[in-house]
């Protein structure tokens, strides 16, 4: 009866651990589809911000895969961003206010701020026609990375769209608050003329100006979403031990950047050229003018240069930044590199015990003795002289890692126009240029009187 009943407790104990291959396998299906369903899910909100922002750009007339939106997008452009403020400024009467005055110095602005925003609907119109939003921002479906980093593609995305929104709000209240100053101090007929005046400008200001910034947000996003790429790169350094598949993540990386590159590199050349134009045309215009410069008749200088600048800044933010980015990747590749030639895992295939129990082990293994100075005679090392194979093992894994190292400090990568990395350097570059300039225009304008 004892064994009896010692059997039937030991089959008790046993039929919980029987069920439990069942329960686990039902817990690993459950967890499985959860994970699945969560990635549907993240999948569905990139498909959501993704047609919100193709939504965005349709309305501001970047989506021209169409001949009717082609033609729509320009024909908006020609009537909103250039014939109405031009044909308000010539046929306005203004008798507080030199007229030249204002030809000379609001169309020039008119029209530089018209050649940015055309700048921007060529470039970016055909990149999407060609591309799609998707291949355009290298989020396609196919690359394997959307499950991955959706909740990052998300998040850069919105962060994006909101710094739009913190840079265009600005400088939409400063236009406003210009021109009601302006109708405040020079009248025009009626008040009813004066109020029409001033919504034409502003929404024709707006217009364009929101194109242009719009275009520079989007490279701005395009060079975000593969700064989370080579951040993963920098943690794949970490846990990959197979030199070959860091080397070949690492070319694809640098593919991305070439591609980018190839389809910015018009639309910055043309934004470095149209802005610094324009500068020094506003800059011949306030020196060379007799009269007095206020925010009356010059406000529009102060503003146009705000949005221009803050354009650029986006522009080689983004771009010095993933440049940075790929260089930065050879110094953490030289860090994981010396730490892995230095590390004990390596070191213990070379190390020996100094137990007296391993003795024999030692000397069958082709050890050598090693004596000390005579202070030191009581102390005896067996060095386990290393086999061909563990030499050999050693060897081609310091010799991988040291290729993979000199592989990615000879190729860092990174945003660059026609050669030209965007980064500090070219950055230092384009300020000191632009400040000859400047000294060069101010000393052919500015005259001192002699006594």
């Amino acid at each position: 009866m004892a064994e009896c009943h010692i059997q039937i407790q030991v089959e008790e104990s046993r039929s919980p651990q029987d069920q439990s291959p069942l329960l686990e396998n039902t817990g690993e299906t459950q967890d499985s589809n959860h994970q699945e369903n969560q990635e549907n899910d993240n999948e569905t909100r990139l498909d959501k911000t993704l047609l919100q922002l193709e939504s965005v750009l349709t309305f501001l007339g970047f989506n021209q895969t169409s001949v009717l939106s082609f033609v729509l997008s320009w024909g908006l452009f020609l009537l909103i961003g250039i014939s109405l403020p031009v044909v308000i400024l010539e046929l306005s009467n203004c008798p507080g206010c030199e007229k030249g005055q204002i030809k000379t110095f609001e169309i020039d602005i008119v029209i530089s701020q018209a050649c940015l925003a055309a700048a921007s609907l060529i470039c970016l119109s055909h990149n999407l026609r060609k591309y799609g939003i998707r291949k355009f921002l290298f989020v396609d479906r196919y690359s394997g990375h959307v499950e991955r980093f959706s909740d990052q593609y998300i998040q850069k995305i919105s962060d994006s769209m909101r710094l739009l929104v913190l840079w265009v709000l600005p400088c939409f209240i400063l236009k406003t608050a210009r021109e009601i100053i302006r109708i405040l101090y020079v009248r025009h007929e009626s008040w009813w003329q004066s109020v029409a005046i001033l919504f034409a400008l502003v929404f024709s200001w707006t217009y364009v100006t929101t194109i242009f910034l719009s275009a520079c947000t989007l490279f701005h996003v395009v060079c975000n979403l593969q700064i989370i790429h080579f951040e993963e790169y920098g943690k794949l350094l970490e846990r990959e031990p197979d030199c070959l598949v860091l080397i070949q993540e690492h070319a694809r990386l640098r593919f991305y950047l070439s591609k980018i590159s190839h389809r910015f590199r018009i639309y910055l050349l043309l934004l470095f050229l149209i802005v610094t134009i324009s500068q020094f045309v506003t800059l011949f215009q306030t020196t060379g003018y007799n009269g007095m410069i206020t925010f009356i008749n010059g406000g529009d200088f102060a503003v146009s240069s705000i949005v221009q600048v803050v354009g650029i800044i986006l522009c080689l933010n983004a771009a010095a930044k993933i440049s940075h980015r790929a260089q930065a990747v050879g110094s953490l590749a030289s860090r994981w590199h010396a730490l892995m030639t230095c590390s004990a895992t390596d070191l213990s295939q070379l190390r020996t015990s100094n137990s007296m129990g391993n003795l024999d082990a030692a000397n069958k293994s082709g050890s050598f003795y090693m004596n000390y100075s005579e202070s030191d005679l009581d102390t005896l090392d067996f060095i386990v002289a290393p086999t061909n194979t563990q030499l050999a093992s050693y060897m081609s894994s310091y010799h991988k890692r040291l290729a993979l190292v000199m592989y990615l400090q000879s190729n860092p990568g990174g945003i660059t126009i026609f050669g030209w990395t965007v980064d500090r350097g070219l950055i230092n570059t384009i300020f000191f240029i632009e400040l000859s300039l400047v000294t060069f225009v101010l000393g052919k304008t500015i005259v001192v009187p002699s006594e």
